[in-house]
């Protein structure tokens, strides 16, 4: 994925999820594979991998933003948008026949470590016939390739669907869309809410669990963290005008929450009874972003220093007091903003440490 600007995930999220009406030939086309694919698998395309036991009692009825989804039979052929949702249905043991390919942050299959790994463990990795097949979505929703695989399921609870999107979407199969706020499901909502869809309640619940206790006790091993207010922001001075903020519905700043960080009063104020995850600031107030730790994604090292030196965004006071998180790895910053059961365990010992680090700094400058 690309975009003129870059905050994360989120800031391609915008552009590529506001799908402007596809030509009719999409849906033709889409229409065309479901009628003559409708009663079984489509070719050389993998079945699902999901386990035996079932959990739910089917039908199951899930509500969303768009109203609600029923689905009569447990799933079988499972597709995913958007980020997350292919996370947590591997995290629960469920292969899906498509999953978009991670054009930003992911490697050269595509894809991710942590997605890597866990679909190894499940026999389907990349390359082997039991992996999913792989859709772009740089231009938005793939409803042709989707349409293609006939799935009887479209995980999209951590997404920002539009309604014209779900419309399409539905006319391939149910949708599970987002709850509430576009990109604003918690990875614990978006687990529940895909084990709800699979027949998987009670390994959701597990998963939930155990994820949450890996992250409090790997975060445990660094207590200069807790308690230290933070922002989770953007800055880059090649594009002042692009300065701003994620909001409590964003996942970054919810895990910092969740180890015992506090988002700082001003972010805090500003997230108050907002529906957006990214809020913009003014370069020129930069000095008023008060907060113990900030961290923004940079493109790159250089960047991170150049902040630093800017005469605005360096007067961002813990950029100022050297309490600066200046990330690059577009996979960990991945790995953290479109958080799930399978990211945040791989990202931990990578990102704790510069957090660490940074609260240290922090706390040099409150003495």
């Amino acid at each position: 994925m690309t975009s003129p600007l870059f905050r994360g995930p989120g800031a391609t999220r915008r552009t590529l999820f506001k799908t402007a009406g596809k030509a009719s030939a999409v849906l033709a086309a889409a229409a065309l594979t479901l009628s003559a694919c409708s009663t079984g698998p489509a070719a050389n395309t993998p079945n699902a991998g999901t386990a035996s036991s079932t959990t739910s009692q089917f039908p199951v009825t899930i509500k969303h933003v768009f109203g609600e989804t029923t689905i009569k039979e447990q799933p079988t052929r499972v597709a995913t948008v958007s980020w997350v949702n292919d996370d947590v249905a591997i995290a629960l043991g469920v292969v899906p026949v498509g999953v978009p390919k991670n054009e930003w942050g992911g490697n050269e299959q595509g894809s991710t470590p942590w997605k890597d790994a866990a679909l190894e463990e499940l026999g389907a990795g990349f390359g082997t016939d039991k992996a999913p097949v792989q859709y772009s979505e740089a231009d938005g929703i793939n409803f042709t390739e989707i349409a293609k695989l006939t799935p009887d399921v479209i995980l999209a609870a951590y997404s920002g669907l539009s309604e014209e999107d779900y419309r399409k979407l539905s006319e391939i199969a149910p949708v599970v869309a987002h709850p509430e706020v576009a990109y604003g499901t918690s990875w614990q909502d978006s687990t529940a809410i895909i084990g709800k869809a699979l027949g998987k309640d009670a390994e959701a619940t597990k998963r939930i669990a155990s994820t949450e206790a890996t992250v409090k006790n790997e975060a445990a091993k660094y207590p200069q963290i807790a308690g230290k207010t933070f922002i989770y922001g953007y800055a880059n001075p090649a594009d002042p005008t692009a300065t701003g903020f994620y909001t409590a519905n964003d996942n970054r700043p919810r895990f910092l929450s969740a180890i015992g960080m506090k988002l700082a009063p001003v972010a805090e104020k500003a997230s108050a009874g907002s529906k957006e995850f990214f809020l913009p600031w003014s370069a020129e107030k930069a000095n008023e972003l008060e907060s113990d730790i900030f961290l923004s994604s940079v493109e790159d090292a250089a960047t991170g220093e150049a902040v630093k030196s800017d005469p605005l965004l360096g007067q961002i006071p813990a950029v100022r007091n050297g309490a600066f998180v200046a990330d690059a790895n577009k996979s960990l910053v991945l790995a953290i903003s479109a958080s799930s059961p399978l990211s945040l365990p791989w990202a931990l010992d990578t990102f704790l440490p510069q957090l660490a680090t940074a609260a240290d700094a922090a706390t040099g400058a409150v003495k």
